[in-house]
């Protein structure tokens, strides 16, 4: 029976052929100009900027972060793992790798069961709860479970495509047990809108309704998140906003974006910004009547870039002109990162062609000072991809092994501090009381003191 994912494969197959005949020429090349001229200026610029700050890891994969008793924790978990491409080709070929996460469609397409959730505003969202892959036994019904598995948020990209990278994620999640969830914005991913105005880029309003509704439905299940390439930027947005009540145990943010004002203004090579300024096009073409109430939809729809596009959008409709560095103080990713209070794991690699540089577009100061962001970087990776192989993606991996390290750390500290209280009470049964203030009190406030250390920001 013909099969469109058996025919995609079937043209990947002889793409692969033609370039390995490519990529070894390139690397046999690229071996030989190495040896004449010796290393390369990216790798002292490399070693320059980054050397102080590394925590080796297997294979050129390095965790940067302040230390802390959770780093320690998790890398010792993440030096368990393989991050190692097993074809050598997508060392050479970021872009194939980022092609591939968000052009070919996945292997095994998901059931979703949508439910609309109207904002305080009038505005809709739509949450997609991850029921199961798509012909396959039914083992449980929307979101009636009785049981209590981790939840996972996910929010994909802020241009509203679900990508391979983001599907075959919620499918590798509920085959850990998690039950994945997707947030999609207003007018998004066929989600109505009923609203003249669309969610800024940073506004985390709408997604701290959708983590209250969630929460309430499964008040006993802890949350975690993950996001994808820009939509990283309301995820930072939203734990900066709301701090400790974030209502989230951890966050893993996949190839982010961190200077996102500078990310529009400087744009991307054509082959990215055109097919993304389509297909955003295309889905606000949709609401063209409506839209034109507030702006000017000739300059909306002739847009050249994606700065151009989203500067008509958000910060020229008739009811709110804005500037557009004004619009950025309020949507910038990074505004109130001194607040975050859960641990955030950035999985980035040097080869991103998305995100640009790492040099100039990594807060490495952020993660070197900061007790919760920890950033995972390695060589290669391209935009969201961490292909180990034609169709699995380590970051994956190491994001579902992440969360569950930290659920451990979690508990193996809290199993500490109440053997710390009841030490310290049977002691106080023992002893009297002026002699155990001059001790055993200075000793185990110095113990909970080190254990939770981490907890602190520095900024407090």
């Amino acid at each position: 029976m013909f099969s469109v994912q058996s025919l995609w494969w079937k043209i990947w197959s002889r793409i692969s052929v033609l370039i390995n005949s490519i990529s070894k020429a390139k690397f046999w090349y690229t071996k030989h100009k190495q040896e004449c001229i010796g290393e390369t200026e990216e790798e002292d610029s490399f070693g320059d900027d980054f050397g102080n700050s590394w925590e080796s890891l297997p294979e050129g994969y390095q965790l940067i972060c302040k230390p802390s008793a959770l780093a320690q924790w998790l890398l010792k978990d993440i030096q368990r793992l393989v991050l190692e491409p097993t074809h050598w080709w997508w060392s050479c070929w970021p872009n194939l790798q980022t092609f591939i996460q968000h052009l070919i469609p996945p292997d095994n397409p998901l059931e979703l069961a949508r439910e609309y959730l109207q904002l305080s505003d009038g505005g809709i969202i739509a949450l997609d709860w991850v029921v199961r892959p798509r012909h396959i036994a039914k083992t449980r019904r929307g979101t009636n479970v009785t049981d209590n598995p981790p939840l996972l948020l996910v929010i994909p990209n802020p241009f509203g495509k679900l990508t391979r990278n983001i599907l075959n994620l919620c499918l590798l999640a509920l085959g850990k047990g998690y039950y994945p969830i997707i947030f999609n914005r207003r007018g998004q991913n066929d989600c109505p809108l009923t609203t003249l105005r669309l969610q800024d880029f940073g506004e985390p309003r709408d997604l701290k309704e959708a983590v209250n509704y969630i929460c309430f439905k499964h008040p006993s299940s802890m949350l975690f998140a993950v996001s994808e390439g820009l939509g990283s930027g309301l995820l930072l947005s939203y734990l900066g906003e709301y701090g400790s009540s974030s209502s989230m145990t951890a966050v893993s943010c996949i190839s982010p974006v961190f200077r996102c004002q500078e990310w529009f203004e400087t744009g991307l090579p054509w082959f990215y910004e055109w097919p993304l300024l389509l297909y955003q096009k295309a889905n606000l073409n949709r609401y063209f009547t409506a839209l034109g109430e507030i702006l000017s939809t000739r300059q909306l729809f002739g847009s050249n870039s994606l700065k151009e596009l989203h500067e008509t959008l958000h910060c020229q409709c008739e009811n709110r002109k804005v500037s557009w560095d004004s619009y950025w103080e309020h949507n910038d990713p990074l505004r109130d990162v001194d607040e975050v209070a859960v641990p955030v794991l950035c999985i980035c690699s040097m080869d991103d062609p998305i995100r640009g540089s790492p040099q100039t577009t990594l807060p490495i100061e952020l993660f070197r000072t900061n007790p919760y962001f920890l950033l995972l970087l390695t060589h290669y990776g391209g935009h969201c991809g961490f292909l180990r192989e034609s169709n699995v993606a380590w970051s994956h991996d190491v994001t579902l092994d992440y969360f569950r390290s930290i659920t451990e750390f979690f508990r193996t500290e809290e199993k500490k501090k109440w053997f710390t209280r009841r030490r310290s009470s049977n002691l106080m049964t023992r002893r009297r009381r002026p002699t155990l203030q001059r001790q055993e009190t200075a000793v185990y406030k110095d113990l909970e003191e080190e254990i939770f250390s981490w907890k602190r920001s520095y900024t407090r």
